[in-house]
């Protein structure tokens, strides 16, 4: 389980020298439940991004604690192989310099595999999200939008991680390639028993692929509720953006 309590986050504005801070979090509390896929749902600038960057521990919260199993996720152990992430700009996310198969080799090291092992591991991961061993040679630059995200994927699904975090992860695909990527993402979560955070503005997708959804405006919760429960919204935030979709 992944617990968020009392989670406040807030950053410098006007330079290195200025006190003046902005708060992008407020009181930030929910909880991830091991095997469940929760949609983290905002408007650009409402916070999701960030809270992502916490939820990986790539950045601290002023306040409050996030904890995987337990184990605060500021300390390496606590994510390492257990905790993965998939980000919305495959292109900055890969190594222009890194084959395929160097990309998918730097998480599988740590799996401490025989080397047959791990080559026929490879193998399996590029099946596995609709590619083939012809990939393994080639380069970033010589990969299609969907193509570099399956990669992506492929490598966090590596270490066959409890959760993977999903930062706006088809935003940056066309339609059809956005449908394709979701619904390889579904076989997955059923092959492996993992579950995601989805963290997205779309809630279309959201509602394809998540149990739960947590809306988010201006840094705060609005509301949590079940995919079935989406129809029967309280927060006036969130009827606005289901409706958007709607008309």
């Amino acid at each position: 389980m992944l617990s968020v309590e009392q989670v406040h986050k807030s950053y410098r504005k006007g330079g290195l020298f200025s006190n003046e801070k902005k708060q992008v979090l407020h009181d930030i509390t929910f909880e991830w439940l091991p095997g469940e896929c929760l949609g983290i749902i905002g408007e650009s600038g409402s916070g999701k991004s960030t809270l992502g960057r916490l939820l990986l521990g790539i950045e601290k919260p002023d306040q409050g604690t996030i904890c995987f199993e337990g184990k605060s996720v500021e300390h390496r152990k606590a994510r390492v192989g257990k905790i993965s992430a998939v980000f919305q700009d495959y292109t900055s996310s890969l190594n222009p310099f890194f084959t395929v198969e160097k990309t998918l080799l730097e998480p599988l090291r740590m799996l401490k595999k025989g080397q047959a092992d791990v080559q026929a591991k490879i193998d399996l991961l590029l099946t596995q999200v609709g590619l083939d061993s012809t990939y393994r040679d080639k380069y970033p630059h010589e990969l299609s939008g969907g193509e570099a995200q399956r990669v992506c994927i492929a490598r966090a699904v590596a270490t066959e991680p409890n959760c993977i975090v999903l930062d706006e992860a088809i935003s940056s695909l066309d339609g059809s390639v956005q449908i394709q990527v979701l619904e390889l993402l579904k076989n997955l979560k059923a092959m492996y028993g993992m579950g995601y955070i989805f963290i997205t503005h779309d809630i279309q997708a959201a509602a394809y692929l998540c149990d739960r959804v947590m809306f988010i405006r201006s840094g705060h919760v609005e509301e949590i509720v079940t995919v079935e429960q989406l129809k029967d919204l309280q927060s006036p935030y969130a009827k606005n953006m289901l409706q958007m979709i709607i008309t």
